[in-house]
């Protein structure tokens, strides 16, 4: 059986584009260093405020250009809904939810997790200039959803750039 020249063409552009996207992706993973929010382990929801680190939610230094920033989401919003880290410093996030799916978007950044109950969410991210990004929930949670919401605030540290 002859396969058509056409036919020929289209799947050798279909393999092209298949490892083409699969290199882009091996990029970004490896030379970007993007990947997935990890699972950092469970909680049980109603223990959340008990539970360190969760009992104390908010920035901590835990290294000389390295800080932790713990969240709490629950309707209708976010503990702390301030934060402060500096410029170039690289920040763990770590975040939960006590009572339903929540969704924690920093503006202007690749910060974008998914906050289930019980679920402790993990992501490492540096912010690189000096600035203030709204913190937002971005997955439907009742009807004061629209007022979720806060600020992070990054101010000028080794960097010293400027949004």
């Amino acid at each position: 059986m002859k396969i058509h020249a056409y036919e020929k063409a289209f799947l050798y552009l279909g393999a092209l584009l298949l490892v083409a996207f699969m290199g882009a992706l091996t990029y970004a993973a490896v030379a970007m260093g993007m990947n997935l929010p990890s699972r950092a382990g469970s909680i049980e929801p109603a223990a959340v405020r008990t539970t360190p680190p969760f009992d104390e939610p908010g920035v901590r230094q835990t290294g000389p250009n390295s800080y932790e920033v713990v969240f709490i989401a629950q309707m209708w919003s976010f503990t702390p809904s301030e934060i402060r880290v500096p410029a170039g410093a690289e920040v763990t996030i770590k975040a939960t939810s006590t009572d339903v799916v929540h969704g924690l978007s920093i503006e202007g950044t690749r910060v974008n997790l998914m906050l289930l109950p019980g679920q402790i969410t993990e992501l490492k991210y540096t912010f690189r200039r000096a600035g203030e990004h709204l913190l937002i929930c971005h997955e439907y949670c009742g009807r004061a959803h629209h007022m979720m919401g806060g600020r992070v605030i990054v101010e000028p540290g080794a960097t010293g750039g400027t949004d």
